[in-house]
């Protein structure tokens, strides 16, 4: 154990801790959504977070090309701001296809939970390999050659072609905090609270809670059921396009199965902060990050991974409700 390393280092752990955090949080919410609303876990989430990250890299290389460079936050701006964009549309998309073809049969049909959830774990893969093979895709319709850029070396890790160098700011003990640190952390905060208010103070948002809490009541009431299905779905997909974007700005690759690790990562950050709990889901992608930041500066980096799922272990035996507990159907106005 290196509890030295952990003291000697805390604000660099901390601030690290938060940034990955932060994304974990934003990913988390569309767990969070669909469980509160249809209480089953949607496992194909973390891919309609992975087609995100590829919408990202794919918008650098339509407008920038291949040739690697490295770029001030500044300078890339304009492109990133299309980036996010196309990242939102695309894991909305990919979202929407998910809850129309994996799920809205089943749910019509009053299938049992388990079943709907072996059709997500399914889904999960299948969208996984179409990612992995989208050369061969290409190839039928005869784009290969045209689609090089975007469809080549399909399974091995595709790098964004635009490096952002982050541009130090101010020193927190022996850390430099920078831009990328500070635009990551607000950015999902404004969206998280953006997506709070919504679910509180709009009609549609009422719409969600009351489905969440009485789906019969609710259709007695005049709510469709449906359109607020397809709604949470779809506000899941914004935000994990939103935090695909976040993921590529620190990160800057990804591959066809990137959003394995990070999906069970998002999935222990809900349940950390209380599974159906929208602030909850903020509260604990922040407090997973930080922790498992913390471990593998004790145990070592190669530990980063298993910190955090023996985390989600212990939540569940000592809090399985997580920190809030609140569900989404019981939020208050």
């Amino acid at each position: 154990m290196h509890f030295d390393v952990l003291i000697n280092n805390l604000p660099a752990f901390t601030v690290g801790g938060l940034v990955f955090g932060a994304i974990y949080a934003l990913i988390a919410l569309g767990y969070t959504m669909v469980y509160g609303v249809l209480q089953l876990i949607n496992f194909a989430h973390s891919e309609v977070f992975m087609y995100g990250t590829f919408a990202v890299a794919w918008v650098f290389v339509f407008f920038h090309g291949t040739d690697s460079v490295t770029w001030s936050l500044g300078k890339a701006l304009p492109i990133l701001a299309v980036a996010l964009l196309a990242a939102m549309a695309m894991s909305a998309g990919v979202a929407l296809l998910l809850e129309r073809v994996a799920y809205r049969p089943l749910i019509n049909k009053g299938a049992p939970k388990l079943i709907a959830l072996i059709s997500a774990i399914g889904a999960s893969f299948a969208l996984a390999e179409a990612m992995g093979l989208r050369d061969k895709f290409a190839g039928w319709f005869g784009l290969d050659d045209n689609l090089s850029d975007y469809v080549g070396k399909a399974r091995d890790v595709y790098s964004n072609p635009v490096t952002i160098d982050p541009k130090e700011l101010f020193d927190v003990g022996n850390y430099t905090v920078t831009d990328v640190d500070i635009v990551i952390i607000v950015a999902a905060i404004l969206m998280m609270v953006a997506l709070d208010t919504f679910v509180r103070r709009t009609r549609f948002g009422r719409g969600i809670r009351a489905v969440a809490q009485d789906p019969e009541a609710a259709a007695l009431m005049g709510v469709n059921s449906n359109r607020v299905i397809q709604g949470t779905f779809l506000i899941g997909g914004l935000m994990a396009g939103a935090a695909a974007t976040l993921y590529m700005l620190k990160v800057g690759s990804t591959r066809q199965n990137a959003g394995f690790i990070l999906g069970v990562k998002a999935f222990t950050a809900a349940v950390l902060g209380g599974i159906g709990n929208l602030r909850g889901a903020l509260l604990g992608g922040l407090v997973l990050g930080v922790a498992e930041s913390y471990g593998s500066a004790i145990f070592g980096s190669e530990w980063k991974d298993v910190f955090a799922f023996i985390l989600l272990v212990l939540i569940l035996l000592v809090r399985p409700s997580g920190l809030l507990g609140e569900a989404l159907g019981k939020a208050r106005a």
